[in-house]
């Protein structure tokens, strides 16, 4: 009888914290998404759920997959997918990489950039400390990805680099509003083939607060803009 007692508790005590939208919540996101996501998801929290204490922290994609393991962090938001086998992941969104040139730059005048132009151009990039594109670290612009060169720095700071010292650097598509109207000029599509990425929520297998990862979910999918989306899941509620 004390067995089935404590089983039914266990199960009782299970769907509540599934339920739960109230108490602490850790997030941790990488630098080139946190200025996009964090105001949004600050505003939706307090204003929509303000029982969630809330607290979001930038760090690079292995140092939260690292806290997310060690159970230091609830929640992880990285590019998508991590592939590891003791978290889940969710895809949120997708987006797409531009150019921001310098109009001191001779690509200033293209109306695109192709994907193996980068291999020859002046890029500043920012994985482990700001410098200019390193041709050696690449056998092909296949291999020319956001996350590889980019990673662990900030947008708006390789935005001001190239204002400076011209060149050009690479900016995820969810940043170009929070670009002032006068510099719009200088941002150029890359094209053959477009660069683009997945965001994603990741967590681990024994997180149980199924309803509060809907409500991040959610955040999410209303900070971004809708065309965003497009083949992400679509589920209004998502089960653990």
């Amino acid at each position: 009888k004390m067995a089935v007692f404590h089983t039914k508790q266990l199960v009782e005590m299970t769907r509540s914290a599934k339920e739960q939208a109230s108490g602490d919540l850790s997030i941790a996101m990488t630098t080139t998404v946190a200025p996009v996501l964090m105001p949004g998801l600050f505003h939706f929290m307090w204003t929509k759920n303000p029982a969630i204490r809330l607290r979001v922290e930038e760090m690079i994609t292995a140092t939260i997959i690292t806290k997310l393991k060690k159970a230091e962090v609830d929640m992880g938001i990285v590019t998508y997918p991590v592939n590891d086998p003791d978290l889940l992941e969710v895809p949120l969104y997708h987006e797409r990489f531009f150019a921001y040139v310098s109009p001191q730059d001779a690509m200033y005048q293209a109306k695109s950039i192709e994907r193996k132009q980068l291999r020859q151009l002046k890029v500043w990039t920012m994985k482990d400390g700001v410098r200019l594109f390193d041709r050696s670290q690449v056998r092909s612009e296949e291999e020319i990805t956001y996350d590889k060169l980019f990673e662990g720095g900030r947008v708006g700071i390789l935005i001001q680099i190239v204002n400076e010292n011209g060149g050009i650097t690479i900016v995820p598509e969810s940043h170009l509003h929070l670009l002032p109207e006068i510099v719009k000029d200088r941002i150029k599509p890359i094209v053959n083939p477009e660069p683009q990425r997945t965001i994603g929520l990741v967590f681990r297998k024994d997180f149980v607060h199924e309803r509060m990862m809907n409500i991040v979910v959610k955040a999410i999918k209303t900070i971004v803009p809708s065309e965003f989306l497009d083949g992400v899941i679509r589920a209004d509620y998502l089960r653990l």
